[in-house]
């Protein structure tokens, strides 16, 4: 079952953030006085935001191979924004 919540959050950032800020207190700790940048984090990067929250709220600090996957989720959300310019240009 895990697994499967794994994936539907890789799959669908923008849901799994929204079902958690509404249903739950998880976005409060890592964005308590920043909602604009939660605001941002949901339109723009939504994985590095759900990746930024996982970090904080586990204590974990944003350094060596925590960083590495904060950048990891900025890399994937950053692709995910980019492929569908390079592929409309090819046309």
């Amino acid at each position: 079952m895990p697994c499967l919540l794994l994936i539907a959050v890789l799959l669908f950032p923008r849901i799994a953030l929204a079902l958690l800020w509404f249903f739950s207190t998880y976005l409060d700790r890592p964005f308590h006085s920043a909602f604009v940048l939660l605001l941002l984090g949901f339109f723009f990067l939504p994985l590095t935001t759900l990746v930024y929250a996982w970090e904080i709220n586990s204590g974990m600090p944003t350094t060596g191979i925590n960083l590495l996957w904060l950048l990891l989720a900025v890399i994937v959300d950053l692709g995910g924004l980019g492929g569908g310019a390079h592929r409309g240009s090819k046309r």
